[in-house]
């Protein structure tokens, strides 16, 4: 079985994951792509050794992040993970859609500049039609085209046309009320600071480097423009809840337009209901594919 497990930041799809690998003696793979990164750790809200529980996890902490990690990157591992684990059931867990869609669907690449794709979700429009200016400042796309905009900016296109499904995978999907989800959003981007995001990102700041990846994760280019002198440390603070909340809204148009999920609400006051819920659908689903 490979399963599926998607959703906004901050509804709890890592728990999900530890819970249902445990149930199926599955390994998790990691689907967000910030998390390949080693160092982003409390500003990506990877998953720690102790929350694994002794559950095998891949593709996270496989790059520096001054080596750039391309959604090509992730197609060509993630696949080569579903060959060498197709006698284990795998949980692939994350919010890039993305990377998702471009591993498990026939999507093909240009030959030319493959490795340079870049995926762009973490950006806002307004970032995006900087860069576009930037890049070209007589441009005549829309700031509000986000896929011209990123096209563009990649220099480059993945075959759109209606891609084959190349493998049998369940995909479920945990959702909230938008008003919970922003709430919890904001208290954990207020928990990240408590955890140490800030001198987690002053040490990639003293470091030196400014590598694209840190330029596009929220909660740390925000603070690189607190460390700049640019902007406070309350309204970076508040910055980051405002573009982790927007990114969240992004992610949800992303995988409504793109897949079909079975969404499930999260009880975020008994979880293990949620799990249940979510473990009934993969016995039904398993029982109408055998």
């Amino acid at each position: 079985m490979i399963l599926a497990i998607v959703g906004p930041t901050g509804v709890g799809k890592t728990k999900l994951s530890i819970e249902l690998a445990h149930k199926y003696g599955a390994v998790v793979i990691n689907c967000d792509a910030m998390q390949v990164y080693r160092g982003l750790d409390i500003g990506t809200a990877k998953v720690t050794e102790e929350e694994k529980e002794g559950v095998p996890h891949y593709l996270f902490d496989i790059r520096n992040v001054d080596q750039e990690y391309t959604v090509f990157d992730y197609q060509k591992d993630l696949r080569r993970l579903l060959n060498e684990f197709y006698d284990r059931n795998i949980i692939i867990v994350g919010g890039t859609g993305l990377y998702l869609k471009a591993a498990l669907f026939d999507y093909r690449f240009n030959e030319e500049n493959d490795d340079d794709y870049v995926d762009y979700s973490n950006y806002s429009n307004e970032e995006l039609y900087k860069m576009v200016l930037e890049k070209d400042k007589n441009s005549q796309i829309h700031p509000n085209n986000r896929v011209r905009m990123e096209r563009f900016l990649n220099k480059k296109y993945i075959d759109m046309a209606e891609p084959v499904k190349l493998y049998d995978f369940i995909l479920v999907g945990l959702t909230t009320d938008r008003d919970v989800l922003y709430n919890r959003i904001n208290n954990r981007v207020d928990k990240m600071i408590e955890n140490g995001l800030i001198d987690e990102v002053k040490e990639l700041y003293d470091y030196g480097l400014r590598p694209r990846v840190l330029e596009r994760g929220i909660g740390y280019k925000e603070l690189f423009e607190y460390f700049d002198g640019k902007i406070s440390l309350d309204d970076a603070i508040e910055l980051i809840k405002k573009n982790s909340r927007h990114y969240a809204k992004r992610q949800y148009t992303f995988f409504n337009n793109q897949f079909d999920v079975k969404w499930f609400s999260v009880n975020f006051d008994d979880f293990n209901e949620t799990v249940n819920d979510v473990i009934d659908y993969i016995e039904e689903e398993q029982n109408d594919r055998s």
